[in-house]
């Protein structure tokens, strides 16, 4: 009779650990389920710091000949630019009747109000939970003001927090904590956690180039010992124009500049920056980059 009570507790005891092990696998496959497979459109972009990334970024990106911007600086309006595989807005923001606007210059040649903007960002982003975003404000409205559009448009809930001079998540670690928008400005920085100062973070090259012979690789603004480096590729003669992003946008021409400062300055171009991002090679410019790595 022990001996018949012994077998049982031992198969009882197996059984246990078999279930055990079953839950425990079940568990370990529920968890790389949850795992990205892609950030920003990559396998090989989820373990490297956001400060190890190149992203594609639009000049004035809220400016679109689609919306009837004058003149536009894209051919078409953010979600599009989103869906097409650009993760860098640069924004410019004005008052306008009492409410803040993205405009570039005067409203009257094109505007849109801040809320809907960023709304349309905040809906991208929860339809796509893999992908990092970043804002670049050229702001001409106070923090409050601005703080008041992210949470009216939910998006601040997306908002990552960086201390300067600690090291920057993986992309893979900004998707599991789902703080995957970086936002930057360059006026009122720190006055919000999530609200950075942009020049305390990044540094970048001349924005007024006539003409792509005039391109350099030296340093405009920023401190070049900052993590973060904003490559400014647009020709502005006087305005922006299709034209002109032919020139610039194009490779070999465009890729051997990047590599050029890549070179120069021992950093990799964060935020290579254009006009009509859909003329020339701005993408696979982008996308090599990150091959480099």
């Amino acid at each position: 009779e022990t001996s018949r009570e012994t077998e049982t507790s031992r198969e009882t005891e197996t059984s246990r650990e078999t279930e055990t092990s079953r839950e425990t696998e079940t568990s370990r496959e529920i968890e790389s389920e949850k795992q990205p497979k892609r950030c920003n459109g990559s396998t090989s972009l989820c373990d490297r710091s956001y400060a190890d990334v190149a992203y594609a970024t639009t000049h004035n990106a809220m400016s679109n000949r689609v919306d009837g911007w004058f003149p536009p600086n894209q051919g078409f309006p953010i979600i599009r630019q989103l869906n097409d595989g650009i993760r860098g807005l640069m924004l410019d923001t004005h008052m306008e009747q009492g409410e803040p606007y993205l405009c570039h210059g005067s409203c009257g040649l094109g505007k849109k109000k801040l809320v809907d903007g960023l709304t349309e960002i905040y809906n991208y982003m929860k339809k796509n939970p893999n992908e990092i975003i970043t804002i670049i404000f050229e702001s001409y409205v106070s923090a409050k003001a601005t703080k008041k559009s992210f949470e009216d448009s939910k998006l601040i809930e997306l908002t990552h927090r960086q201390i300067a001079g600690k090291p920057w998540p993986t992309l893979r670690q900004m998707i599991a904590t789902n703080r995957r928008l970086v936002v930057f400005t360059d006026r009122n920085g720190g006055a919000y956690p999530w609200y950075h100062s942009v020049w305390k973070y990044a540094w970048d090259t001349e924005w007024s180039v006539p003409s792509k012979e005039k391109f350099s690789c030296k340093k405009k603004r920023g401190s070049t010992k900052n993590p973060l480096f904003i490559l400014n590729h647009f020709i502005s003669n006087p305005l922006a124009s299709a034209k002109n992003a032919k020139e610039a946008n194009a490779n070999p021409f465009f890729l051997q500049r990047v590599k050029q400062c890549y070179n120069e300055a021992k950093q990799l171009p964060n935020f290579i920056t254009v006009d009509f991002y859909d003329i020339g090679d701005t993408l696979a410019v982008v996308r090599e980059m990150n091959q480099k790595r």
